[in-house]
C-alpha cells in the first residue's frame, strides 16, 4: 500500500488546507459564531470560480467585446462585466446571508428580498480591469463585507460605511493562475485554485508586504495633470537625488493585479487626485476600502494623501464615491507623504 508522507501520496496532497476548511477552522475559534459569514464566503468563492471559468473560455464562447451599456461610472460595459455581475448578484442573493449589495455595474443599491435576508452588506467590483479583458492581461474581482446590526429592509444609507467597519475583504486574480486573497481581520492568506478538484488551496499563508520596495505603480500618462509635488516625486523615482538606483515602474491597469504585485514585492501603488479628477478614479466602497483593508492587514499602509488620513477612515456620502489612494510598503508610502506634506 502507498504510504502517506506529510499529507501526500506521491505528489497528490491528501490533507490540503482548502479555503472552505480554512474558513471553518477560523469560525471554530469563535464559539459564538453562527456560521453565516462562512456561508457567505463560500458563495463568494463560488462566484469567483464561476467568473474565472467564464474568463478562461471567453474567446471560444464569444464573450469578448462591448455589451452595449455603460455602468455606474460611465464606463462601457464588456460582456464579461455583465456576466460576472449577474453571477455575483445571484449567488450572493441565494446565500440567504445578505440584506443589500453595491456593485460597480449598478447605479442603485441592489435590494435583497426580505425572505432571503441575512445580516451582511457586500460591496463588490465583479470584474476589475475590464479594459484589459480582450488582450488577456490579468483581471480580477474585489469585494468587501460589512455587517448590519438592525432588522428590516436595507437602504442605500445603510451601505455608506467607512472601511474601518469591514468584517472581511478579498480579491481574486485571474492571471497565470487563479488566486483568492482573503482577510477576515486576522492577517492575509492566499489560496490558489486547483482546477483538478475545483477548490482553492492555501498556498500563501500569513502574507506580509515588505517594509520597503523597489517598484512604484501609477498611470504616468496623467503626469501633466498631477500636483507639482507628485510630479517631483515621480521624477525623483527615476532620477534619485542621492544618485542611487532608480525605482522600477510597473503599471498593469487592473487594480487587482497591481495591488497583488505590490503586496508580494513591496513598493507603492497609487491613483491620486489630479486636475481632471479631484478625487481620483477609483471607487471607495468596492475598490479602495477592500484593498486598503487587505494591505493594512498585511502590514502595509493605505492613505488618501490628505494629510495622514487613512483610506479606511473616509466616511462615504454616496455609493459610487471616488477616493484618491496611495497604498503599499510603509516606508514607501511615508516617502510620498513627505512630498505631499511639504
Amino acid at each position: 500500500m502507498a504510504q502517506s508522507n506529510g499529507g501526500k501520496i506521491g505528489d497528490i496532497p491528501t490533507d490540503a488546507m482548502t479555503l472552505t476548511r480554512f474558513v471553518m477552522e477560523e469560525q471554530m475559534k469563535h464559539p459564538g459564531a453562527s456560521g453565516s459569514l462562512s456561508i457567505l464566503l463560500s458563495s463568494l468563492c463560488t462566484a469567483c470560480k464561476a467568473t474565472e471559468a467564464a474568463v478562461r473560455k471567453a474567446g471560444i464562447a464569444q464573450l469578448y467585446g462591448i455589451a452595449g451599456d455603460t455602468n455606474s461610472s460611465g464606463d462601457e460595459q464588456k460582456k464579461l462585466d455583465v456576466l460576472a455581475n449577474e453571477l455575483f448578484i445571484n449567488l450572493l442573493r441565494s446565500s440567504y446571508q445578505t440584506c443589500a449589495m453595491v456593485s460597480e455595474e449598478n447605479e442603485e443599491m441592489i435590494e435583497v428580498p426580505v425572505a432571503k435576508h441575512g445580516r451582511y452588506i457586500v460591496c463588490f467590483d465583479p470584474l476589475d480591469g475590464s479594459s484589459n479583458i480582450d488582450c488577456l492581461v490579468s483581471i480580477g474581482s474585489i469585494f468587501g463585507i460589512y455587517k448590519r446590526d438592525v432588522d428590516g429592509p436595507a437602504s442605500a444609507a445603510d451601505c455608506l460605511l467607512p472601511g474601518n467597519k469591514l468584517v472581511a475583504a478579498g480579491y481574486c486574480v485571474f492571471g497565470t493562475a487563479c488566486m483568492m486573497v482573503l482577510s477576515t481581520g486576522n492577517g492575509v492568506n492566499g489560496f490558489t485554485l486547483d482546477p483538478s478538484i475545483g477548490e482553492f488551496i492555501l498556498t500563501a499563508d500569513n502574507m506580509t508586504i515588505p517594509q520597503k520596495g523597489k517598484i512604484y505603480s501609477t498611470n504616468e500618462g496623467n503626469a501633466q495633470f498631477l500636483d507639482e509635488k507628485l510630479q517631483r516625486y515621480l521624477h525623483d523615482c527615476k532620477f534619485p537625488i542621492d544618485g542611487g538606483k532608480p525605482k522600477s515602474s510597473r503599471y498593469v491597469g487592473s487594480m487587482v493585479a497591481d495591488v497583488n504585485r505590490t503586496i508580494c514585492y513591496g513598493g507603492v501603488f497609487m491613483y491620486p487626485a489630479n486636475s481632471q479628477s479631484a478625487n481620483g478614479k477609483l471607487r471607495l466602497l468596492y475598490e479602495c476600502n477592500p484593498m486598503a483593508f487587505i494591505v493594512e492587514q498585511a502590514g502595509g499602509k493605505a492613505v488618501t494623501g490628505r494629510g495622514e488620513e487613512r483610506v479606511l477612515d473616509v466616511m462615504p456620502t454616496k455609493l459610487h464615491e471616488r477616493c484618491p489612494i496611495y497604498l503599499g510598503s510603509t516606508d514607501d508610502v511615508a516617502v510620498i507623504l513627505s512630498y505631499l506634506n511639504e
